[in-house]
């Protein structure tokens, strides 16, 4: 269930859409995603429910058949739902946004892994439950930060030091916390993940609002070949860059950054990562492109977002986004 993904359909093309935005639902009238998908599926298949904006009180409600969703118009628009706490829902049809947009200049963002064309990288939506995310994020906020420079930090399994861009594999902090024993055993049910996979280190970051990663490749002396990264709370837009010559990386990754680059000498490539996703790196992806989250005073995703629905005046700056890093040390 991650972020708004979806637009207004053109004049006669709404019964042909599976989707629905439903006003006056959702988890700040207190009503759980899980709630209204099961008050929806009694329509059909519903392949998710999504929030449509930051209220809490707009969500697009997904099915899997179009017809499903026309016959939850006609019978709850408009009318109070008993099953819903009573209220009166507010519907309309909503249609799936084009596969990506251009967030500045050049970039196009793309929503699914495949559109960038990046061997070894992949993503998973909906990786962990609305309430897994909130169980994840109250157990690393109960548990003391390391403050760098712009974010906040922990390290579980072994400390990753920043000076040297190393881990000492002597210094061992022990098992990682209990509270990702369940992701550690999804990772291991994805496909072609190797049987025997261990993950032995997690670095937690937590970015505040408009601050961002520079571009990097994780050290290929310290972390063995796949790198497992989940996003919760604010959603971000991470970029990729590969270098054809040299491999000057910026100091910082900001917007003017991109301005002083030679187009010919970088391939630049973007990704929405909504919040519970899970982004794996391995391959062409881990070893030959720099990943970054640009540092921006105003988010790339307000772009993406607030052409949604002309109501919505979202953005992204609202929102701290934690990311979990997964990864293997090198013996």
């Amino acid at each position: 269930m991650g972020m708004p993904r979806f637009v207004r359909p053109k004049e006669g093309d709404a019964e042909s859409s599976p989707n629905l935005y439903v006003a006056n639902c959702g988890p700040a009238v207190g009503l759980s995603y899980d709630t209204i998908a099961s008050v929806f599926s009694s329509f059909g298949e519903v392949k998710g429910v999504y929030a449509a904006d930051e209220s809490g009180a707009r969500v697009i409600v997904s099915f899997l058949e179009s017809t499903s969703a026309h016959s939850a118009f006609k019978a709850l628009n408009g009318r109070p739902c008993p099953h819903l706490g009573g209220r009166s829902l507010h519907i309309r049809h909503a249609i799936l946004q084009p596969p990506s947009s251009t967030v500045n200049d050049s970039v196009p963002v793309s929503l699914i892994a495949s559109d960038l064309n990046i061997p070894g990288l992949y993503l998973f939506h909906d990786f962990i439950s609305a309430k897994e995310e909130e169980e994840l994020l109250q157990a690393v906020d109960n548990r003391p930060w390391k403050s760098l420079s712009k974010r906040r930090v922990q390290h579980y399994g072994y400390e990753f030091c920043y000076d040297t861009r190393n881990v000492d594999s002597k210094q061992h902090l022990g098992a990682l916390p209990a509270f990702v024993s369940f992701i550690l055993t999804r990772v291991s049910s994805l496909p072609d993940i190797p049987a025997n996979l261990v993950l032995d280190q997690l670095t937690v970051n937590e970015y505040p609002p408009g601050v961002g990663l520079s571009p990097h490749i994780d050290t290929h002396s310290a972390f063995e070949g796949l790198i497992f990264s989940l996003s919760l709370a604010g959603p971000c837009i991470m970029e990729f860059r590969r270098y054809t010559t040299g491999s000057w990386v910026p100091k910082i990754a900001s917007v003017s950054d991109m301005k002083d680059e030679n187009p010919e000498e970088v391939s630049r490539k973007a990704i929405y990562l909504p919040p519970r996703s899970m982004l794996i790196l391995s391959g062409e992806a881990r070893y030959a492109w720099h990943h970054y989250i640009p540092h921006h005073k105003v988010c790339f995703t307000i772009k993406l977002i607030t052409k949604y629905f002309h109501s919505c005046k979202f953005s992204c700056e609202r929102f701290r986004n934690l990311i979990f890093t997964f990864s293997i040390i090198k013996p």
